[in-house]
C-alpha cells in the first residue's frame, strides 16, 4: 500500500491515541515524532536512501532544538507569566534580554548547522519543501490540539 494512502489512517489512529488519558509526556512526544516521520517522508517524497540518511540528522537537530526551547526558555516564560514582570528592575530586564538573545542565537546556529549537514543528503528543492512541511505539520498539530480543547469544554 502506498504511504500516501496509509498516512491519513496512521494520522487518525495516532491522533486518537495521542489524546488518550494517562499517557506520559515522553509517550506523547514519541507519537508526535512518529507522525512527523510519516508526514515529512510523504511531503518530501524521500527515497529509502534519503530517509535513512536524513532522519538521524533531523532527529538530532529536533531533539537539541526541543531542549533549547523547553529547557532554557521555560525559565523565561515562567517569569513572564507569573506576574513578576511588573516588578522587574532595568538591570534584571537587561539580563533577561541577553539570555533570550543568547538562546535565540543558539537556535539559529543549530538550524544553520543542520542545513549545512542536510545539504549533503537532500536536493535543495526538498530542503525548501522541508521548511513548508515543518510549518504545515506544526499548524495541523496545533489545530488538532485546539479541536481537542474545544471538545472537552
Amino acid at each position: 500500500m502506498n504511504i500516501k494512502k496509509l498516512l491519513p489512517i496512521l494520522l487518525l489512529f495516532v491522533s486518537f491515541n495521542f489524546y488518550a488519558q494517562g499517557e506520559s509526556m515522553k509517550e506523547k512526544k514519541e507519537q508526535i515524532k512518529a507522525l512527523k516521520v510519516a508526514f515529512f517522508t510523504t511531503e518530501l517524497d524521500l527515497t529509502t536512501n534519503e530517509a535513512e540518511r536524513f532522519w538521524p540528522i533531523y532527529n538530532t537537530f529536533d531533539d537539541k532544538q526541543f531542549e533549547l526551547r523547553h529547557q532554557k526558555m521555560r525559565t523565561y516564560m515562567k517569569r513572564m507569566s507569573d506576574g513578576s514582570l511588573d516588578k522587574i528592575t532595568e538591570k534584571e530586564a537587561n539580563t533577561f534580554l541577553a539570555q533570550i538573545e543568547d538562546t535565540e542565537e543558539e537556535l539559529f546556529l543549530l538550524r544553520k548547522k543542520f542545513m549545512k549537514n542536510v545539504r549533503t543528503i537532500l536536493p535543495a528543492v526538498k530542503i525548501v519543501k522541508l521548511k513548508k512541511a515543518e510549518e504545515d505539520f506544526n499548524r495541523k498539530l496545533l489545530q488538532q490540539y485546539r479541536n481537542k480543547g474545544q471538545k472537552s469544554h
